[in-house]
């Protein structure tokens, strides 16, 4: 496997790497939990609401609930209200492009299959 290669800039500036690695291995950290990741895989699609998710993911609603609320408080799903419906879509570019980085990584090509 080669590896990557990055662009070096030079005299990089320490404190604001510093504050991206922050904000990245936060987003990491989130990502980093199953159940989040299908959720956020799965709004990656459109928004949803919690029993159209709790239906197309397999996540009981209260686990739902409580992962959809940290997805929230880290800003990287928003919401909207639609009578007693609350749907949810994705809201952070950064996780749609890392969810597509991963994608192409550990998810499979469609590929016809043979009849």
């Amino acid at each position: 496997m080669a590896t990557p290669t990055f662009m070096v800039t030079p005299n990089l500036n320490v404190e604001q790497l510093r504050e991206a690695a922050g904000e990245a291995t936060s987003m990491l950290r989130v990502m980093s939990n199953e159940d989040r990741l299908l959720l956020l895989c799965q709004l990656t699609q459109g928004e949803a609401c919690v029993s159209d998710l709790e239906k197309l993911v397999g996540i009981r609603q209260p686990t739902l609930s409580q992962q959809l609320g940290i997805l929230r408080t880290e800003k990287i799903v928003s919401t909207r209200r639609e009578g007693k419906k609350i749907f949810y879509q994705l809201s952070d570019p950064r996780a749609v492009s890392v969810l597509a980085t991963l994608y192409g990584l550990y998810c499979p090509a469609s590929t016809p299959s043979a009849s």
